[in-house]
């Protein structure tokens, strides 16, 4: 028998662990049933989906920590499941809701509307490529960009929330483009959003958190879209108000260093 040189590479794995794949195939999934509920007029099944593969993109990354099931492939698999729930379904769903309807002022704001929607695309596209390149290299308490989860929860947080008011999206085309505009440039700018990855369920918490945290489910369980769309909207604002406050001190402290 021929002896194995010992720089020889190993050879490749055929096989991948099932459940974590199976968990990014089923946020994967919730990301497409969106887009063909969106197309078939069912708006509030395309948000609640896009929401519950939010979850299971969030349970995937911790089930393959805890049983130490990383791969190479897991990752890449997970962006591209990101791409589609979060990048592609959101879009669709706006423009099939809001964005559609502003062809009816015209054929220039009609290209305006599905432009929109693809920059959005776009800018999760981006935004999911430069995260992957930036895994290591920058603080892991915060993202550099707004998080695609949360650009895609506000995309259809504002959908279901109008749908629940029986507000239809044709009412609304022009926030809605704004909002499409900007939150997808929101994804692909340098403005910090925190991670919350710093923040350990073993320590200890005062006691106020944890009744913020039971009084944030009653209200979710009460009304969910309103909250949902609430909470994750204060966040993406969180990055760029923290942004002013951050520059508005460096200005201060700037102009004090002046005066003395």
């Amino acid at each position: 028998m021929e002896e194995q040189q010992p720089n020889a590479k190993a050879p490749p794995s055929r096989g991948i662990y099932l459940l974590p794949n199976l968990l990014t195939t089923g946020a994967m999934f919730g990301g497409f049933y969106a887009v063909v509920a969106a197309m078939q007029g069912k708006f509030e099944a395309a948000a609640i989906a896009v929401f519950i593969a939010m979850i299971l993109d969030g349970l995937d990354g911790r089930v393959a920590r805890m049983t130490n099931t990383q791969t190479e492939f897991g990752a890449q698999y997970d962006s591209l499941a990101d791409l589609i729930s979060f990048g592609v379904a959101p879009g669709l769903v706006m423009y099939q809701w809001a964005l559609v309807h502003l062809q009816t002022s015209g054929a220039a704001w009609g290209k305006a509307g599905w432009l929109a929607a693809f920059v959005y695309v776009a800018c999760a596209a981006l935004r999911l490529a430069r995260f992957n390149t930036q895994i290591g290299k920058v603080d892991k308490r915060f993202f550099v960009g707004l998080p695609s989860p949360a650009a895609a929860a506000v995309m259809v947080g504002m959908v279901w929330v109008f749908h629940d008011l029986d507000v239809m999206g044709r009412n609304v085309q022009i926030p809605a483009l704004i909002l499409t505009l900007a939150v997808g440039l929101l994804m692909v700018s340098n403005i910090s959003f925190y991670s919350f990855k710093d923040f350990d369920l073993r320590n200890r918490v005062p006691f106020v958190v944890v009744l913020a945290v039971v009084l944030v489910f009653a209200l979710t369980t009460i009304d969910p879209p309103k909250v949902l769309f609430g909470v994750f909207l204060l966040y993406a604002l969180s990055g760029p108000l923290f942004w002013v406050w951050r520059r508005w001190r460096k200005f201060q402290r700037r102009k004090k260093g002046v005066d003395a």
